[in-house]
Formats: structure tokens, C-alpha cells, sequence
């Protein structure tokens, strides 16, 4: 069985996640969450202390990417050889369904609000939704390199990006019962972003849950594969494939090659490192084992399970 890590080819460099942002980042939403608690209570806004608790998730939120992130840099062990990994895959699932469960309750609390609406202090729903804007676009900065490749810290971006639209709906919604007495207006615009907000999570969700899954990824179609490891003229074939994502970055791949001739290991382990490199340049894949054959009596389907339709 031969096994090979390409992560020396260089083609695929992943930009590593700053501690010190993300912690400043938890700082400015603890302060935002305090400060729109005590504005909510003070002024009788329902707005505000939904905005509150949106940023009081996104508290959470970022302490599990920071956890996640330290997690999934530790070493490997004789019991977990793959180490800590999927920590982060499995904080963005939870992230992405606790944004699903927020978008949920906004809606639940705006509909509630537009049919009951009641009298509130806009002049501290508008100071601290501005407070709110200012800070959460500010997260928004500090992570923003961070979440490119990295679905955990992509899913701590989809909360601060959300809180800064919440919060521009609290501060127009303010606006508006200042100076026209409109308070429909408030939860109407914070149903419409809560629908944003679960659209978006569930993407989220349906990406983690694929990697979790062991799902191929999307980009990559096993026949593409198959006709390049075929272009190598020893190989008579290339059987019981599987690919799937390790995590956001890494993409794994196994399957059985069926050789014409009877060739010398050392022949095979020059073949085999050649195949690794044409499936990294082609399609990314950052870990190959291959299992070399000849004349060997199993199945040679190119998919194949048990019980299960074949390629």
C-alpha cells in the first residue's frame, strides 16, 4: 500500500487563522451585547434585545472558532491519527445551526412585534444601533481574510456580517418611530434578514454535513479521474475509489490500480508518485494511497459497495 502526502507541491497555500483578531473580535461583541442588554432594558426596545441576543450568539460563536482553531492544530496520536481536524468542520455545523435557530426566533419575536407593537426611547435604539454597526463592522474587517478558506471562521463572518445588517435595521427602524411613529417598520426588516439569515446557514449546514459525511467533494467527478489515471499506459484499471474532505482544506483519495504486467516495486512506486502528482495538479487532492495489483480476482468496479449500485 503505498501512501503519499503532496502538501509539498506548494499549489495549494491556505491563509492560517489570527488568534489576536479573533479575540479582539470577541472583546468588541462583548461590549455590543453588554451595552444593547442594558439599551434594551432601559429603553423597552425588543429590537435591541434581539440584537443583543444575535450578538450575544456571536460571543459563543467566535469563542468555539477560537477553540476549534486551537483544537485542530494539535498533533496526531497512535489513538487519533488524524488529530483534531474535523473540531473545526464540527464548530461551524453547530454555528451555522444556532444562526438557523436565531433567524428562526427573529422571525417568531418580529411577527409578534408588528401585530403588538409598543412605545420604546429611539433615541437609545438609535445610539447604540449605530454603536452596533460601527463595532460589528469592525469585526467584520478584523475576520474577513480569515474566513476565505476556512469554513469555521466563515461561519463566525456570516454572524458578524449579519449583526451588522440587524443592526442597521434596529437604527432604521428607530429612525422611524423618532420621527414617524412607524414602528411596523422595525420587525418587518428584521423578518426579511432573518429569512437571509437562515438561507445562509443552511448552505452552511448542507457543506459542513457533506464533509462530515464523507461526501466527494463537488468540484471533483470520479470519471474525470479515472480517465487520467487511465492515460498511464502500465495501468489496466482503477477500482474501489474513494475520495472525501478530511476538513475544508485537505482532500483524501484511496482506490485499488490494476497494472498490465508484472512490474518491480520499484517500477510501481515510480508510477504510483507520478499519479499523485497528475491528481494534485489536476484536482487538488492533498493525500493519495494507492493499492497496486496485477492479475488479482476482486471487484473491479470503479465505485463499489456492497448492496449498493455500481460505476
Amino acid at each position: 500500500m503505498e501512501h503519499h502526502h503532496n502538501h509539498e507541491h506548494g499549489h495549494h497555500h491556505h491563509h492560517e487563522v489570527s488568534g489576536k483578531n479573533l479575540l479582539l473580535t470577541i472583546i468588541l461583541n462583548v461590549f455590543i451585547t453588554a451595552a444593547q442588554i442594558i439599551g434594551g432594558v432601559v429603553s423597552g426596545s425588543l429590537a435591541l434585545l434581539s440584537d443583543a441576543l444575535h450578538n450575544f450568539s456571536d460571543v459563543m460563536a467566535l469563542l468555539i472558532a477560537w477553540w476549534a482553531n486551537k483544537v485542530s492544530s494539535k498533533e496526531s496520536s497512535d489513538e487519533k491519527t488524524f488529530g483534531y481536524k474535523r473540531a473545526e468542520i464540527i464548530a461551524a455545523l453547530f454555528n451555522a445551526s444556532v444562526l438557523a435557530g436565531i433567524g428562526i426566533y427573529l422571525i417568531v419575536e418580529g411577527v409578534a412585534k408588528f401585530f403588538h407593537p409598543e412605545s420604546i426611547d429611539s433615541d437609545i435604539v438609535i445610539y447604540l444601533a449605530i454603536l452596533g454597526i460601527v463595532f460589528n463592522f469592525a469585526s467584520v474587517l478584523l475576520i474577513k481574510e480569515d474566513a476565505k478558506d476556512n469554513l469555521n471562521m466563515k461561519a463566525a463572518y456570516l454572524h458578524m456580517l449579519s449583526d451588522v445588517m440587524t443592526s442597521v435595521a434596529v437604527l432604521i427602524g428607530g429612525l422611524a418611530m423618532k420621527y414617524f411613529g412607524a414602528f411596523w417598520i422595525d420587525p418587518v426588516i428584521t423578518i426579511a434578514i432573518a429569512l437571509y439569515l437562515i438561507q445562509t446557514s443552511f448552505s452552511l449546514m448542507r457543506e459542513t454535513t457533506a464533509i462530515l459525511m464523507q461526501f466527494s467533494p463537488k468540484h471533483l467527478h470520479v470519471k474525470e479521474i479515472e480517465q487520467v489515471v487511465l492515460e498511464f499506459k502500465e495501468v489496466e484499471n482503477l477500482h474501489h475509489l474513494h475520495i472525501w474532505r478530511l476538513n475544508d482544506k485537505e482532500i483524501h483519495l484511496e482506490a485499488h490500480v490494476d497494472f498490465k504486467e508484472n512490474l518491480a516495486l520499484q517500477e510501481v512506486t515510480a508510477i504510483i508518485s507520478q499519479i499523485e502528482e497528475e491528481l494534485e495538479e489536476h484536482f487538488g487532492i492533498t493525500h493519495v494511497t494507492l493499492q497496486a495489483e496485477f492479475e488479482r480476482d476482486d471487484h473491479k468496479h470503479l465505485i463499489y459497495n456492497k448492496g449498493c449500485n455500481h460505476v
